[in-house]
């Protein structure tokens, strides 16, 4: 296990993670995060060489990479709006993608890379009457229609393009997580679990009729560590625990000790809430209004068949997930 394996984003919530566990094995770790200078977010890392390496610079990830026989490449903006989606989510996204393949390409040690693509590059319409697969694709969504959905299309697209046209020496596993959720090594709260932090402020006028398709993201970086031991992993695998509605998390909070809180009381959860909550999306900023739009009264359904069978994969409940996310945010101090 003295194999050198190199992280990017390394400092983020699954990237930290992955680091953690990595660790815990006895892995050689490198890092990369946007900077340096912020110790007291790399309390985590201590353990780890960590590079500074900017997604769109060119050649930014050639001395990261250089040495290390797997790569695990998680970095990439996450961010519901944005005023300039192809500045801000796109390119950084897919370029930052094949430069970090262009690096593992010269460097020459790389034997495999495994890049967190996500449930977004899969459908941003979950709930038809397919299950979806690993070979479903997300043709949906573009620059206006759920833009960071789209960045992670074209970043999984551009891994793919480069294997095909390239042809390295490395192969690709691409992991397809849902919601991650889950208690967290570094002290940001992320995007997912902030999910919890507006129920309980009241950010939620009502509870709406969305279901989420959520994993812990304990079980994200034990799947990101088995693509790279399972020597016959390949292709993309779908990472996901139970499904779970926005009544049930409402419910499940409130029974656990949080109903002192301002959680949603009002009930939009119907055929009639459906149509409000869409025509009120419409005075939402795009981001959100889109996701709205595309997600309410849809119950995701998926088959994670591939990742249990080739990978071994098994999921902590849903319940236990949330439960522990929420004593995690208030050791943070990330609670309202």
């Amino acid at each position: 296990m003295s194999s050198q394996v190199l992280v990017t984003g390394a400092s983020g919530f699954v990237g930290a993670q992955i680091v953690t566990h990595l660790l815990a094995k006895g892995y050689r770790v490198r890092g990369t995060v946007r900077s340096i200078g912020k110790p007291s977010h790399l309390e985590a890392l201590n353990h780890v060489e960590l590079f500074s390496a900017d997604l769109v610079a060119e050649g930014a990830f050639d001395a990261p990479v250089s040495g290390s026989r797997c790569v695990i490449h998680t970095a990439s903006p996450y961010t519901l709006d944005t005023k300039n989606p192809q500045r801000d989510l796109i390119d950084p996204a897919v370029n930052g993608t094949v430069n970090v393949l262009t690096a593992c390409m010269k460097a020459g040690s790389v034997k495999r890379v495994v890049l967190t693509s996500s449930m977004a590059a899969i459908t941003d319409e979950p709930g038809s009457d397919r299950v979806l697969t690993e070979s479903d694709w997300n043709l949906k969504s573009s620059l206006k229609r759920n833009p960071y959905y789209y960045s992670k299309v074209c970043a999984e697209r551009a891994a793919w393009r480069f294997m095909q046209d390239q042809k390295p020496a490395f192969d690709l596993v691409v992991i397809n997580p849902f919601m991650v959720i889950g208690p967290s090594v570094v002290p940001s709260l992320n995007t997912s679990n902030r999910l919890f932090v507006d129920l309980l402020k009241g950010t939620y006028p009502a509870i709406f009729n969305l279901t989420w398709g959520f994993v812990d993201v304990r079980d994200v970086a034990d799947a990101h560590i088995r693509a790279i031991e399972t020597a016959s992993a390949n292709g993309r695998y779908i990472i996901a625990g139970e499904t779970v509605s926005m009544r049930s998390v409402v419910e499940l909070l409130r029974s656990n000790g949080y109903r002192r809180y301002q959680l949603p009381k009002i009930g939009l959860d119907s055929g009639a809430g459906n149509i409000v909550i869409r025509l009120a999306s419409y005075l939402k900023s795009p981001g959100v209004g889109s996701y709205l739009r595309t997600h309410v009264g849809r119950v995701p359904r998926y088959d994670t068949s591939k990742a249990r069978l080739e990978l071994g994969m098994t999921f902590r409940s849903a319940k236990q997930s949330i439960l522990e996310t929420m004593r995690d945010l208030a050791r943070w101090g990330h609670l309202p």
